[in-house]
Formats: structure tokens, sequence, C-alpha cells
């Protein structure tokens, strides 16, 4: 497949996805998330044992396109829960991709771009990394990472990532939970392929089964939420809240709530 928005690279057994929007600071679109759904469905069936995710330029991701953004303002309820319900299918795609993931994240990941560097298996860091869920900002709902987020590091740090849309440092997110090591920016490159090269060295159907077991243990709970989430998200959209968070965020103006 042709990719136009980002990078597809196979070396050995070793598949390299890296979001190549860097003039966007790599900002998720919707031929983002169909090009990241066809990667992966390459990979998986490539044979590949391991994938590693990184980004294009000075940011991981910054979340959604501020094109894309625009756009959902005029969308029907029906468009929306469809553009919700494809966000959900690329999230689940990547906590339950059946072989390790490790995410480099060489920069900010922010709103969704959060979502895709803290759902991989391993996520490495550089120190100028930067992480948040920051839906709240522009009155929008950070549902579908919230279905993930509380299973990775608490209720409690969930609750105060997701209420706050605060943007944490490498070191903070690595106390929480949200990272697994810190590597210089120069390094990070280098140890996600000493690392997957680690995982090459192990049996790959042991590794394929510890999967397997990881995500079918709480496979019917986890669609359930994200349905729920999907619905939620789609839902919000119709607010004025919303309305007035996204028009405030293009116009670089403090918003004015309203509370509906």
């Amino acid at each position: 497949m042709n990719y136009t928005t980002l990078k597809y690279e196979r070396e050995g057994e070793i598949v390299r996805v890296t979001l190549a929007r860097p003039e966007k600071r790599n900002a998720i679109s919707t031929p983002m998330i169909k090009e990241l759904l066809a990667a992966f469905d390459e990979a998986e069936g490539s044979g590949a044992r391991v994938l590693i995710l990184t980004g294009e330029g000075k940011a991981f991701c910054a979340g959604m396109d501020l094109e894309d953004l625009q756009k959902i303002a005029g969308q029907s309820e029906g468009e929306n829960r469809e553009d919700s319900r494809r966000m959900a299918r690329l999230f689940r795609r990547l906590y339950t991709f059946p072989r390790p993931v490790i995410a480099a994240v060489n920069g900010a990941a922010v709103a969704g771009g959060c979502g895709l560097a803290t759902l991989a298996d391993f996520t490495l860091a550089s120190p100028e990394a930067k992480f948040g869920y920051t839906e709240v900002k522009i009155g929008f709902l950070p549902a579908l990472v919230s279905v993930f987020l509380r299973r990775q590091i608490g209720e409690k740090h969930a609750r105060e990532l997701l209420l706050t849309g605060k943007i944490v440092d490498a070191a903070e997110a690595y106390r929480l939970g949200l990272v697994n090591e810190i590597v210089p920016g120069e390094k990070l490159a280098a140890r996600a392929r000493e690392l997957a090269a680690s995982l090459l060295a192990v049996s790959p159907e042991s590794v394929w089964r510890t999967k397997e077991l990881l995500s079918e243990s709480e496979e019917e709970a986890l669609d359930e939420e994200l349905e729920r989430a999907a619905e939620s998200n789609a839902e919000i959209r119709g607010t004025a809240d919303f309305r007035e968070g996204l028009a405030s965020f293009l116009e670089k103006r403090q918003p004015k709530w309203s509370g509906r």
C-alpha cells in the first residue's frame, strides 16, 4: 500500500511505522486513521514479530488535525458517531495488537496522540516528550482514552489527568506509569530496536499467546465500554460548550462556557 500520512518500513522481523506529517506535528486526520489501521493489518499479515510506532520531526502526535476539528462542527449525528467508532477501532486495534508494540515517543503526545503513545505495550520517551489528555480544555470528551487509561494507571491518576487536561513531562508520565523508560532523544530509536531485539530472542508462540490471554480476559468488557464511550464522544459534539470550545481554540481566545 502507498501511504501518504505515515512511513511503513520492514527490517527483518521488525516493522517500523512512523507518523509522517511533521508540518502538522503528526496530527491525526481521517486518512491517517485509515492508514494506521491498514498498516497494522499489513504488519500482522507480514509475519513480523515486533511493531515500533514513532513520529517524524519534533512531535510524536499533536492530537486531531485542525481541519478535521473544523469539519466536526458541521457534521451530522450519524457522521459524528461514525467518526467516534473509527477512532475506537484504532485504539482497540493498537491495544490488542497480537504482536508486541513499542512506542518511541520523540516529542509531544497530546489528546488522541497521547492515546497512541500510551496504548503500546512499551512506551519509551525522550526527556523532551510531553503527555496530556487535553480534551476538556476545548469542551470535548476524553471518552475513548478513558476506557484504557483507568486500566493502565488506576482510577485516581486517570481522573486527575482527564478532568484537568493538564500536560505532564516525561518524568511525571514515568511516575504515573504511562511511560516505561526515559531515553535520551538521540538514543531513542536505538533503544527501541534494542528492546525489539530482546523480544525477538524469546519464544514467539509464548509472546503471542500471552498477548492473546491479556486481551481476551477483558475483551467483552472492553467492547461494551468502547461502544458507550463512542456514543458519548459523538453526543458531546452537539453541545454548546463543544462548539464554543472548538471556536475559541481555532480563534486562539479564551472560551466562554455556558455549561450546556
